[in-house]
């Protein structure tokens, strides 16, 4: 098997992907991508061997995606809006051979010496400019068949701040992609099909982006408008277009489209299904998107441990307000209290989860991956959840750290490591606040080193040029000392009230 295998057996003529108003075919997709495999295999690509895509969402990420697949490599998609120096430390901590840069990625891929990382071959589009690059278009040879590959072979590694600890890069097998988008295919009336276009607005470096909106949509010969930037109106513009049938999102996208001051009510009349992941979606942004689009939001939850998604309100019927529904088939989910013993009806608990779609563990991290995976396979979520009458889930808190900034993981010692970089940061604490927009927003407390004067501006920028824009601290809050409590742990709740 190699996951790359769902683009076989499609028409030939059939729509695969739009981007700027171009179609692409299943055919046209297909010899694209097949000799760009072939192009992979003359410059030294193995199966095992790393390949980094440092690109948004057009055309050449999904070539790259599926050619690295099919190639029998390990594709690791990372966002191309991230400093240089995140990025090194990604491809570094990886080993990756080979490296695709788009548009978008130049600029961290500029700022990266050629000998800080292992990389020994930076593939571009023609047209982008990077020294030392290859060509894209320079490498494509004859079409060479898809490399056979097991379920237990690893495809992508994607970064992530984990279940605990700081950012990881998480190991997915062709096995998990594959069994989740089986699992979230069983659905007799809500099951993508070859007559669906969905909206490709969800970064693809994201796994609910790479997964649940390309890889379902691909598998199900279905079509995908890509768009590599979210923008409330021009996104709505798509939607009605493109007929758009599929819209899969982020809380904050439905947010961005409730309170839209002169939206057109009709965008979503060719959409027969809308769902949201990645973060909480509040009963209320719900309500107003449903009130004034006629479309019901169905809510999920995943992680990109689970290849990501867990449970769907597609499944379970229905949407109920606040609920994540019910877990997929296929998919065994637990609540857990502290010592691993399955909770009471209507008692709060871990969530701990089981099935084919359950991750390999972190990429030389055997602690951290002992710390997510029990002996006998349960993956330890640290989100807390309870669950009704009827099965349906509520998630209610998380026992881990993470903050999640429209959608995005953020762990607080990354943040912290950061800014402790800098001269005058004698001790920090990060949390997750509320945040109208975005769900939440880091903010740090900041106790300075004596004989230094630091403003807060002047740590929000030092910060961004080490992390991506979305980790950085839009507050800053100076304090003498930071809450410990016995033993000498940092007190985060106190902090956040």
């Amino acid at each position: 098997m190699n996951l790359a295998s769902i683009l076989e057996g499609k028409p030939d003529d059939a729509l695969a992907l739009v981007s700027r108003g171009r179609p692409i075919t299943y055919g046209e997709l297909r010899d694209r991508v097949g000799r760009l495999r072939g192009g992979l295999a003359a410059q030294g690509i193995e199966p095992g061997d790393r390949v980094g895509i440092l690109a948004a969402n057009n055309p050449f990420f999904v070539e790259a995606y599926l050619a690295a697949l099919g190639a029998g490599a390990v594709a690791v998609p990372m966002n191309p809006a991230s400093p240089s120096a995140e990025v090194r430390n990604e491809l570094a901590a990886i080993g990756a051979k080979m490296v695709f840069v788009g548009p978008s990625g130049r600029g961290a891929m500029a700022g990266i010496g050629r000998g800080a990382v292992p990389v020994e071959t930076v593939i571009a589009p023609e047209g982008v400019e990077l020294a030392g690059s290859v060509v894209l278009e320079k490498i494509l040879g004859d079409p060479t068949p898809v490399v056979e590959r097991s379920a237990d072979d690893l495809a992508v590694m994607i970064f992530t701040a984990g279940t605990s600890g700081s950012p990881k890069a998480a190991m997915l097998t062709h096995g998990n992609l594959l069994s989740n988008i089986e699992q979230m295919q069983q659905h007799p009336l809500r099951a993508l099909t070859v007559d669906d276009k969905s909206l490709g607005v969800l970064p693809m470096f994201h796994i609910f982006g790479l997964n649940v909106l390309l890889g379902l949509s691909l598998y199900a010969g279905a079509s995908v408008v890509l768009v590599e930037r979210f923008d409330p109106a021009s996104a709505l513009d798509t939607i009605k277009d493109h007929q758009v049938t599929i819209v899969a999102g982020a809380p904050t996208m439905f947010q961005a489209w409730a309170t839209m001051p002169e939206a057109d009510p009709g965008a979503f009349q060719s959409v027969r299904l809308v769902v949201s992941g990645a973060a909480p979606l509040s009963p209320e942004t719900a309500s107003a998107f449903e009130t004034r689009y006629r479309v019901p939001i169905y809510q999920g939850y995943g992680l990109t441990e689970a290849a990501p998604t867990v449970t769907s309100s597609v499944v379970g019927g229905e949407p109920r307000p606040g609920s994540i529904g019910v877990p997929l088939p296929g998919v065994d989910v637990r609540l857990v209290d502290h010592d691993g013993e399955d909770v009471l009806h209507g008692d709060e608990g871990e969530i701990w989860v089981k099935g084919p779609n359950v991750f390999a563990g972190y990429w030389n991290d055997p602690d951290a991956t002992a710390a997510a995976l029990t002996s006998d396979g349960w993956l330890r979520t640290g989100d807390i959840a309870v669950v009704d009458d009827d099965g349906h889930l509520f998630i209610v808190d998380r026992a881990k750290d993470l903050i999640i900034v429209s959608g995005f993981n953020v762990y607080p010692a990354e943040v912290e490591d950061a800014l402790l970089e800098h001269p005058g940061v004698e001790a920090v604490a990060v949390v997750g606040m509320p945040h109208p927009h975005s769900g939440e927003t880091v903010k740090a407390f900041v106790v300075t080193r004596p004989g230094h004067s630091v403003e807060e501006d002047e740590l929000i920028e030092f910060c961004a040029g080490r992390l991506a824009r979305y980790k950085c601290p839009t507050k800053v809050t100076f304090v003498a000392e930071l809450p410990l409590g016995m033993g000498g742990k940092l007190l985060r709740r106190a902090l956040r009230s």
